[in-house]
């Protein structure tokens, strides 16, 4: 599979929290995605970027937090990220980034 342009605007970043790394054991990976991003594009755009066969992908919104900057309200954007899960024997590394 080619790499488009178009497959670096889907995905934002890899997350490295602390869920994500239980995760992880599961062969699954997780992936801040752009908002309009649905799940085959992100299917297909992991597998462009890193060469891997994906399982299944699920999706998740955060809704933004109204947190107070420098003493004035405020409120975080809203996140969607991806869980990724993978077939067997394939891995991502995500310390070294797209």
């Amino acid at each position: 599979m080619t790499t488009k342009p178009e497959h670096y605007d889907v995905i934002v970043k890899p997350l490295i929290t602390e869920k994500a790394t239980l995760v992880s054991d599961a062969n699954a990976y997780v992936f801040q995605v752009t908002k309009d991003a649905n799940k085959p594009a992100i299917k297909e755009a992991v597998e462009a970027l890193f060469n891997v066969k994906v399982k299944a992908v699920n999706t998740t919104i955060t809704k933004g937090k109204t947190k107070r900057f420098r003493g004035r309200p405020g409120v975080r954007s809203d996140v969607k990220k991806a869980y990724v899960t993978l077939e067997a024997g394939n891995s991502i590394d995500v310390a070294t980034g797209l």
